[in-house]
């Protein structure tokens, strides 16, 4: 029986790239196809959580570029992608030579469009659901883009990372200058500027930094 939540992807999404990850081709939603244009509150009467899959978030694609031009990162390493959407940065992480990749997200949509990214970018993704936070894994490095945009979920999620990162994990973090971005325990590693739209947020461009938790 074929996947709904794929079947549902496939026809409300254009396969097309990102604007600073040309190398990576996704699902993602376009002004010409009809996910865009719909409402939450339609797509909440069709059972659909809102599309944060089909949408190639700044902070992400930071991740994903610097993982790309520095794969050292995660060359041989087993990586995690938290709250993954696309999966763009694990597919990243893969491309980049990671021996094994997660990619998480509690919604079943994303892990559909994880696994539908990976195989259009003949990558090895693997996919798990629910809730992931306070698990310590067998992880050596810990990706995460765009998570700091509603504080009790920032709040929750950096002090995990600061536990995995105090443990010797690896922890970057892409941020597009959210609200709720922690204010220290981070080192600066890159900046990139990022092509956005107006749909999405409230300028053409956003500077997206990638982070890395201190370990200290």
């Amino acid at each position: 029986m074929a996947d709904p939540h794929a079947a549902f992807i496939r026809s409300n999404t254009a396969v097309e790239a990102a604007p600073l990850i040309p190398e990576i081709r996704l699902h993602l939603a376009t002004e010409i196809v009809p996910i865009w244009r719909a409402t939450e509150e339609e797509l909440a009467e069709m059972g659909v959580p809102p599309p944060y899959w089909a949408f190639a978030w700044a902070g992400g694609q930071a991740v994903a570029r610097y993982i790309l031009d520095s794969p050292e990162i995660v060359a041989g390493r087993t990586v995690l992608d938290f709250a993954s959407g696309s999966g763009l940065a694990a597919i990243a992480a893969a491309i980049a030579g990671a021996e094994k990749v997660i990619a998480t997200d509690i919604d079943p949509y994303a892990s559909a469009a994880i696994a539908l990214n990976a195989a259009l970018n003949g990558v090895s993704v693997d996919v798990a659901t629910g809730d992931m936070i306070g698990n310590r894994g067998p992880w050596d490095v810990v990706l995460a883009g765009d998570i700091c945009y509603e504080r009790p979920l920032a709040d929750r999620v950096t002090a995990w990372l600061r536990s995995l990162a105090a443990d010797g994990v690896t922890v970057l973090l892409g941020d597009p200058g959210r609200t709720y971005l922690p204010k220290d325990g981070l080192d600066w590693v890159v900046r990139y500027a990022v092509k956005t739209t107006r749909e999405l947020e409230d300028t053409d461009v956003r500077n997206a930094v990638v982070w890395r938790f201190r370990q200290s």
